[in-house]
């Protein structure tokens, strides 16, 4: 077999990334959007997961503020996306979605039309996905799985952060997950790289919990 034959048919190998989201939350939708662009400069793969801040929040809204625990409770506007998104990728495959969030996502919060009916319904169109996936937005046929999907992410990092979770292999082999990083606007390119290097430096040290400062500004979409 010559040289050229042989790394044409060897496969490339890449680090699987697993993402865990909640459509609605605004940060994890901008730290979404640079794992992605972290994938065109970097050897990953990025895989999808859906979790909750309802399920996460369920047992606690009485401490938070009434207005956003509203959206929590079931029959609140935060249950909707989750699960049309978690119905899509029972009914069709995990490949729908990263699709379906991007579609959500776009109209949420780049278009800041938030998860109404509407914007749900027209996300799965721009997604090609069945409209009558718009029933299960007040369906809870698949919120065992939902839930499932939701522990997984959570139990990687703990009850006192949200999301998006991340967990990639570390360089041992022992799996390294995390919450955030929190940042906007979305970092693109080299930056985006440097990011994603260090990230996975500081969460690779055993025994390192966190690096904050307060946030000066909201989400910045303007580069999405």
């Amino acid at each position: 077999m010559s040289e050229t034959t042989s790394q044409a048919t060897s496969p490339t190998t890449r680090t699987p990334v697993d993402f865990w989201f909640d459509p609605v939350c605004p940060w994890a939708w901008m730290t979404s959007r640079w794992v992605l662009e972290v994938e065109k400069v970097r050897d990953i793969e990025v895989r999808w997961h859906v979790m909750s801040l309802a399920v996460l929040n369920e047992d606690r809204l009485d401490e938070l503020p009434a207005s956003y625990a509203e959206h929590m409770r079931p029959g609140g506007i935060t249950w909707a996306p989750v699960r049309v998104v978690i119905a899509a990728q029972q009914l069709h495959g995990d490949e729908a979605v990263g699709k379906l969030y991007t579609a959500l996502g776009t109209r949420f919060h780049n278009q800041g039309l938030g998860p109404s009916r509407d914007s749900i319904a027209a996300a799965l169109a721009d997604a090609g996905l069945p409209a009558d996936l718009i029933d299960h937005m007040d369906q809870d046929t698949y919120d065992t799985e939902l839930r499932a999907s939701h522990k997984e992410g959570i139990e990687k990092v703990g009850q006192e952060v949200g999301t998006p979770v991340i967990a990639v292999p570390g360089p041992d082999g022992t799996e390294v997950a995390f919450f955030g990083p929190v940042v906007t606007p979305t970092p693109q390119g080299d930056q985006a790289a440097r990011l994603w290097d260090g990230t996975l430096a500081v969460a690779s040290v055993p025994g390192f919990y966190e690096l904050k400062r307060t946030r000066t500004k909201g989400p910045d979409f303007s580069n999405l």
